[in-house]
């Protein structure tokens, strides 16, 4: 039996033993990657540069985006290099690493997006308050707040992950490495402290997720009083991919965390972990940003691409 001393590095689930298979999984990653690369990146870049939109929700939206490049840069590079090489190694230490940051990105990405949900409430349902509550300087502490809290809460996790003793191995049955699939290595009942960790931390995550709901609700009630049809069209558009975006990332995240934790390695268990580790980052610029009127124009102006023309762009989305 070995434990956590003797343990230099763990093997991650590779995709497949099949060389022509690897550089597929490498190609498929790559293309991904690069993808929510270059959106996130021109949506900081066009936000930065644009005094325009220099407003508390391009503040917000910009902050997501550099959350979703330290999301999606903490676990598929690691991936990849390892499908190129034709290895599944990741040392202990690295794996610590991808542990902290990856904890620390997704839930202060959720954690944004809670404060983007009072923003639009504030923005809708109080709209002549809206430059007096939302102030550059409470965007800056709430954002600041959140980010602190998460440090200390992705510390905790890591911490309480990497002091259990690990029994069964050093084989992680995912892609990175995942606190879930760690435990399984663990000796029986040396893992019940970050067991109850992921509880806390999945009722504070249920409870901001209450909060975005009735927010929401909130908004939804004020925007049926809205007598313009094209303002209720364009409220509607805004919130619900918001809505659906904030349900896929918990409900995919709450599966993968608070499932049994079986022995042998699970498709569904891949499928989730890519579904709420690599599709978020790819998908929320388009969600939140490039459908944004603004934020299309400030990118046409940045890049003179004809693609964010006004009707080509809306056939694009559609």
């Amino acid at each position: 039996m070995s434990n956590q001393t003797n343990i230099t590095e763990f093997l991650l689930l590779g995709f497949s033993d099949v060389r022509e298979l690897q550089i597929l999984h490498f190609m498929v990653f790559l293309v991904i990657y690069l993808a929510a690369l270059t959106e996130n990146l021109l949506i900081i870049t066009a936000i930065a540069l644009d005094h325009h939109l220099h407003t508390p929700m391009y503040f917000f939206l910009m902050c997501l985006s550099i959350l979703d490049l330290g999301t999606i840069s903490v676990t598929i590079p690691k991936s990849m290099a390892n499908s190129l090489m034709n290895t599944r190694s990741i040392s202990y230490s690295g794996c610590v690493t991808q542990v902290f940051f990856f904890v620390f990105f997704a839930e202060a990405d959720f954690a944004l997006l809670t404060i983007m949900a009072c923003d639009r409430y504030v923005a809708i349902c109080k709209p002549l308050h809206y430059e007096t509550i939302m102030n550059r300087r409470l965007c800056v502490q709430m954002t600041a707040s959140a980010w602190i809290s998460v440090i200390l809460y992705s510390s905790l996790h890591t911490g309480n992950t990497f002091a259990i003793t690990f029994c069964g191995g050093n084989m992680v049955d995912q892609f990175f490495c995942e606190i879930p699939q760690l435990l399984k290595l663990a000796c029986s009942d040396s893992y019940l402290s970050e067991v109850w960790v992921i509880v806390f931390g999945m009722c504070l995550t249920l409870s901001f997720f209450v909060f975005i709901i009735v927010t929401y609700v909130q908004i939804l009630i004020k925007v049926l009083r809205i007598p313009s049809k094209q303002g209720r069209h364009k409220a509607f558009s805004t919130c619900l991919p918001h809505f659906i975006v904030i349900s896929m990332f918990l409900s995919t995240a709450a599966f993968a965390y608070m499932k049994p934790i079986s022995s042998s390695p699970s498709g569904l268990d891949l499928v989730v972990a890519v579904l709420y580790s690599v599709l978020p980052p790819v998908m929320n610029p388009i969600i939140y940003s490039i459908r944004n009127k603004e934020i299309k124009a400030s990118l046409r102006k940045l890049t003179g691409w004809k693609l964010f023309n006004k009707n080509k762009m809306s056939e694009f989305l559609l």
